[in-house]
């Protein structure tokens, strides 16, 4: 691996970046982890906002390329490692459900969780939210993973969305359903997982 192919994941094991490591894990490929530690503010220094402006965390970097948000870094990894086979060819029709997924957890499961946790001063009418209701979000959510993987075998979707149930459950965030404790230790089970805890 050349110095310009090399994978930097900027992270905190408190943060979404244990998701990417998880997938760093799942893709075989070296990296390096650059952990940033909150209490000293290291994610708002002036060289870490060079990369990241919102001083959020995950950042990767690779081949020069800077990428946030850590289903923006599972997409770009599942396609930038391919012999991994964590997402469908650009070409098969599987890759709309790979999106479909993928998109859900994050434009939907994870704001309807945070909004349970912390809840607004005015909730607004349920059609004006994106992810509709709380309810509808769990219960599609649920649905979802019932058979196992959400493609019918692992992917970078089951590593975001077993990270989010598995994370909100710990937290009481989300009621532990049956379906998704089978769904959680199913994926947890791989040995990718197991090497980041």
């Amino acid at each position: 691996m050349t110095g310009s192919d090399k994978l930097t994941l900027y992270y905190n094991p408190m943060s979404r970046g244990r998701i990417v490591h998880w997938m760093l894990e799942e893709i075989g490929a070296p990296y390096e982890l650059k952990t940033l530690d909150w209490a000293k503010k290291e994610h708002k220094t002036p060289e870490y906002l060079k990369l990241n402006p919102m001083g959020k965390i995950p950042t990767l970097v690779h081949r020069g390329v800077v990428v946030t948000e850590a289903p923006a870094i599972l997409a770009y990894l599942a396609d930038a490692f391919p012999q991994a086979g964590l997402a469908p060819a650009v070409d098969s029709p599987e890759r709309g459900t790979y999106y479909r997924w993928l998109f859900f957890a994050a434009s939907c499961v994870e704001y309807a969780l945070i909004d349970r946790t912390y809840p607004r001063a005015k909730t607004p009418e349920a059609s004006h939210i994106g992810y509709g209701t709380y309810e509808d979000t769990v219960n599609t959510l649920e649905k979802a993973v019932s058979n196992g993987f959400i493609l019918g075998k692992f992917s970078a979707v089951d590593v975001f969305i077993a990270s989010q149930i598995g994370w909100t459950m710990r937290s009481g965030a989300l009621e532990a359903r049956p379906a998704f404790e089978k769904y959680v230790k199913l994926c947890t089970d791989r040995p990718a997982f197991k090497k980041i805890n």
